[in-house]
């Protein structure tokens, strides 16, 4: 039995699958989601070859020091922007020394939310040693706080894929 649903238990065996193949290895750095895609992978027998860490970084005090997220880009964008899902992804890269990453930062609710940045506002980032780089700007909907964590774990899931092909 899986913590996870079956679609995303056969995307995370997909990425466990492609990524050892290659010998590629994996970080996370994750806000919303507070380590759920590295739960995620880590289910999958085999992953130690592929997974090496997850930066759990909720506050952003954690992303500016774990992960090198500037106080600029926090003030002037948010913790919800496509500016800091960029250097949390780049931080995760730089601090791990993995050959891929992903980072994701949202709203998942059920507060939290305005206007401008709804609930269910995700940005997410994934990005390679050797330069190819993914940015998806997800609008959930307000799902309901599970559902949107998960959501975004697939999507993070699905990316991390896409920079197998």
């Amino acid at each position: 039995m899986s913590l996870f649903p079956a679609e995303i238990e056969k995307l995370a065996a997909q990425v466990i699958q492609a990524y050892s193949i290659r010998n590629f290895t994996i970080s996370t750095a994750e806000s919303c989601t507070g380590g759920l895609i590295s739960g995620a992978l880590t289910e999958i027998a085999g992953s130690s070859q592929v997974v090496d860490r997850g930066f759990v970084t909720y506050s952003n005090q954690a992303k500016m020091t774990l992960l090198d997220v500037k106080l600029d880009t926090l003030t002037r964008h948010g913790a919800v922007s496509r500016e800091t899902a960029v250097e949390m992804v780049s931080g995760a890269l730089l601090k791990s020394g993995t050959t891929h990453a992903v980072a994701v930062t949202g709203i998942a609710g059920p507060g939290g939310g305005s206007a401008e940045k709804p609930v269910g506002l995700v940005h997410l980032a994934a990005q390679s040693q050797d330069g190819r780089f993914l940015h998806r700007e997800m609008r959930y909907g307000d799902l309901g706080r599970t559902d949107i964590r998960l959501a975004t774990v697939k999507t993070a899931l699905e990316m991390l894929l896409q920079l197998t092909e």
